[in-house]
């Protein structure tokens, strides 16, 4: 198929190819990432959508891990402990980091970090932690740069992640959701979402000194179920491929009631679930 065809088709939807699909055979093109070259045509490497910039042609992958812009909200967990930095799992090809100097010391305070902070960094973050964080700035290495200056960022207790694709999770103003069943929201563009018992913003406020706890509150049995329900939830909408916002989220749980939580993945119920949120987001 040449690009001629190509405009055509994507007139009304996007090229979709599998590796080895013969692009175009038009030497005045220049490939770009997902393509390979042969006998001066062109040919997609991976599956994914034609996109086409000037003479440069590429494809982009279904599935890809994710990549980074500044200003993104992520949740990421604790790889290393390493001096005056932390390494930080985000789902990318390596692991962010964020520095001592760009988190909140407990009670909010604003100060040069000390040689007694750098001896104290596994009070604040140890490995395995969770943490919800900002990215801030790129390093020379491509690796993030991340930060936590805020009260709404930090350690992630009293809950569980759920990993999905990450272009399933669009951008937008907020990215922290209080669902109407009783259960927090993180969705981290990066496809790591947490799910947690709510905890009001004037409890976390009035106590800033535990932001570095590890000790999770009590969580009763139907909060437990609730937040299980909403994980399955969002593992559903990620399996169909459908776009995991707050309205996706409670549209899937108040359709999935009628089922126990561990039912809500069972195939049949699944696709019974899937055509009932589709609906009600084209309504919407």
């Amino acid at each position: 198929m040449d690009i001629d065809n190509i405009e055509k088709v994507k007139q009304e939807s996007a090229l979709l190819v599998t590796p080895g699909y013969l692009i175009t055979q038009d030497p005045e093109f220049m490939r770009g990432h997902g393509t390979f070259a042969e006998d001066s045509a062109i040919y997609s490497s991976v599956s994914g959508v034609v996109e086409r910039i000037n003479k440069l042609i590429s494809v982009r992958p279904f599935k890809q891990r994710y990549q980074g812009e500044i200003g993104d909200i992520i949740v990421g967990r604790i790889t290393e402990v390493g001096s005056k930095r932390w390494k930080v799992d985000v789902n990318s090809r390596q692991d962010a980091v964020l520095l001592l100097s760009s988190i909140n010391l407990p009670g909010g305070i604003q100060r040069r970090k000390s040689e007694s902070d750098e001896l104290q960094m596994r009070t604040f973050f140890s490995e395995g932690d969770l943490v919800f964080a900002e990215v801030q700035n790129y390093f020379n290495d491509g690796a993030l740069s991340l930060h936590t200056r805020s009260i709404q960022y930090g350690k992630l207790r009293n809950g569980t992640i759920v990993k999905v694709f990450p272009k399933l999770v669009p951008r937008s103003r907020s990215h922290f959701h209080s669902l109407p069943c009783g259960v927090d929201v993180v969705m981290g563009v990066n496809g790591y979402i947490w799910v947690s018992k709510h905890v009001p913003q004037s409890t976390v406020e009035a106590n800033a000194e535990e932001i570095y706890s590890n000790k999770n509150e009590k969580i009763s049995t139907q909060e437990r179920e609730t937040i299980a329900r909403v994980c399955n939830c969002i593992t559903l909408l990620d399996r169909l491929f459908i776009k995991i916002t707050d309205t996706s989220v409670i549209y899937t749980y108040e359709a999935s009631l009628g089922h126990a939580a561990k039912e809500i993945l069972n195939h049949d119920i699944a696709a019974d679930l899937a055509d009932q949120v589709k609906a009600r987001l084209n309504d919407h």
